[in-house]
């Protein structure tokens, strides 16, 4: 598994909002059995309010979506199945809004 491949959202309850999911986590660390991922949801789309440091705008197949990466959640890295874009052009934002997560920059 690659660090910033998107994989469709394995939970079914919750697709429909947030068709994808990002993984973030360091390949350096592929042995664990769970994937850190951040949610890519279509909620929020267009707001002008949300804070572009936690939420980035991102685009998959066509889609305008939103990065949350204040919902990072681990998954079991069984449910991801075959990637289907990924988002390492975009790795430095995608890390930095992590970090404002964790620090609050």
């Amino acid at each position: 598994m690659a660090q910033f491949d998107v994989y469709v959202n394995p939970q079914p309850a919750s697709r429909e909002f947030v068709p994808y999911v990002l993984d973030v986590q360091s390949e350096l660390i592929d042995q664990l059995a769970t994937r850190l991922v951040m949610p890519l949801s279509r909620v929020g789309v267009g707001a002008a309010r949300l804070p572009l440091n936690l939420c980035l705008p991102v685009q998959i197949d066509a889609e305008d979506l939103i990065v949350l990466a204040h919902m990072a959640a681990p998954v079991p890295a069984r449910l991801l199945k075959k990637p289907v874009a990924s988002l390492r052009h975009r790795a430095s934002e995608i890390s930095a809004a992590l970090d404002a997560v964790i620090s609050g920059f």
